[in-house]
């Protein structure tokens, strides 16, 4: 059963679904019905169709004559998303470098600490929401808009793939050594390691990824 609390049933059941989706609960293939997805989440029709219709024009699903048939995050979509992150992601730490202030820089800190000591206990839920809390810091103090929507919205879409990857170790430790490379160029002011470093991030990101899927 969903909180009903000021974010719309519509809202609620969109990132619920958008989420199942994403994290590979429900696969490539699977069918979603109105019917099913209202007992499953106690709430009407309405919330479930206009949740549906959105993810619909995220080309999450599709429609067929049976309900809603998961498309998911293909393998090409993976390739298409990190060769847009390798372009840009760099360029957002550089401009995070440029613009950011002592008190994000303490914020992109604790993101990273954080994310240090739940890798110490080996917390992987935990770790996946600390990385994700560090790069949304990053694109937020990049100043642009632009950025943080595109970048957000990207990291978010390949997290099924970040999840597993996040489960291993020695990922998951990298990441971490990664992460204050593009903290202390950040925190330097440094543009030019920044964005270095964080190109380098994605760029080994999905290096693991692809290299665990073969």
């Amino acid at each position: 059963m969903l909180d009903h609390k000021t974010v719309s049933l519509a809202d609620q059941v969109y990132d619920a679904l958008e989420t199942d989706i994403l994290s590979g609960k429900y696969a490539r293939g699977d069918v979603l019905t109105e019917n099913k997805l209202c007992e499953i989440m106690g709430v009407s029709r309405t919330p479930v169709r206009e949740a549906l219709r959105r993810l619909s024009q995220e080309n999450l699903i599709k429609e067929s004559g049976k309900g809603s048939v998961v498309v998911g995050i293909s393998e090409k979509d993976l390739e298409d998303i990190f060769t847009i992150r390798l372009q840009i992601e760099g360029l957002a730490a550089e401009k995070a470098a440029q613009n950011c202030s002592d008190e994000e820089i303490e914020q992109l800190k604790n993101a990273l600490e954080l994310q240090e000591f739940y890798l110490s206990k080996h917390n992987a839920e935990e770790i996946k929401l600390m990385d994700n809390r560090f790069h949304e810091i990053l694109y937020q103090i990049s100043g642009s808009v632009t950025f943080y929507n595109i970048l957000l919205s990207l990291h978010k879409k390949v997290q099924k793939y970040r999840k597993a990857s996040i489960q291993s170790t020695s990922r998951a430790n990298e990441s971490v050594e990664e992460h204050k490379l593009i903290f202390n160029a950040i925190a330097s002011r440094d543009c030019e390691k920044a964005k270095y470093y964080a190109t380098k991030h994605v760029e080994n990101a999905y290096t693991h990824i692809i290299r665990k899927d073969k």
